[in-house]
């Protein structure tokens, strides 16, 4: 995944400009990202503040680490079996 150029107090102050009633498209334009890319921190960050961002970040992660190792946890292992070697008995 893209690392964000913009830290969550940048994020959280493009959506309070948007939230006092300044134009979305000029704040888009000024801040160099796109208009979805508004909606969608619009959506995601709304109400949040740069602190509760951050946590919500970090347990949106962890919660992926978990399912990750969880899931690596679940698959059963590899089971090689021995096969009998053929009998090479030779005359010598």
């Amino acid at each position: 995944m893209k690392v964000s150029k913009l830290t969550d107090a940048q994020k959280a102050f493009i959506l309070k400009q948007g939230a006092d009633g300044h134009p979305v498209a000029a704040i888009c334009r000024k801040a160099g990202i796109s208009g979805a890319t508004y909606f969608n921190w619009k959506k995601k960050y709304e109400d949040l503040l740069p602190d509760e961002m951050r946590r919500l970040k970090q347990l949106v992660a962890d919660l992926s680490l978990d399912k990750a190792m969880l899931r690596l946890r679940s698959k059963p292992p590899l089971v090689c079996r021995r096969l009998p070697l053929p009998n090479r008995m030779e005359p010598l």
